[in-house]
């Protein structure tokens, strides 16, 4: 799953502190850019959560899709295709009508 490869969330990374040396980076420039980090990382978490959500309602909807079809097919066994249809109405017309059709 994805959320257990993320290491850092935006609030790690907004209490993140730095220690200082004497020929350190500007703070201010430090913070700024932890900033948009920080924003990215939300927008990014958010993004994630909305494609999940997506995800589930599709999955649903494919899934009831699935079984309005299965409903609508009368006298078809789960897991019929339409070629499984076509290949039995075949075999039928060869029975009924025998080798007429084919002549």
């Amino acid at each position: 799953m994805l959320s257990d490869k993320i290491k850092l969330t935006a609030k790690d990374i907004l209490e993140k502190d730095f220690k200082t040396a004497m020929r350190g980076y500007k703070q201010e420039d430090v913070d700024q850019f932890l900033d948009l980090i920080i924003k990215d990382y939300e927008v990014f978490h958010q993004e994630i959560e909305d494609l999940r959500q997506e995800n589930l309602r599709l999955k649903k909807q494919a899934e009831d899709v699935s079984r309005r079809q299965v409903q609508q097919t009368p006298g078809a066994a789960p897991g019929t295709t339409n070629f499984d249809i076509l290949k039995r109405l075949s075999n039928l017309e060869k029975h009924v009508f025998g080798n007429k059709l084919f002549d």
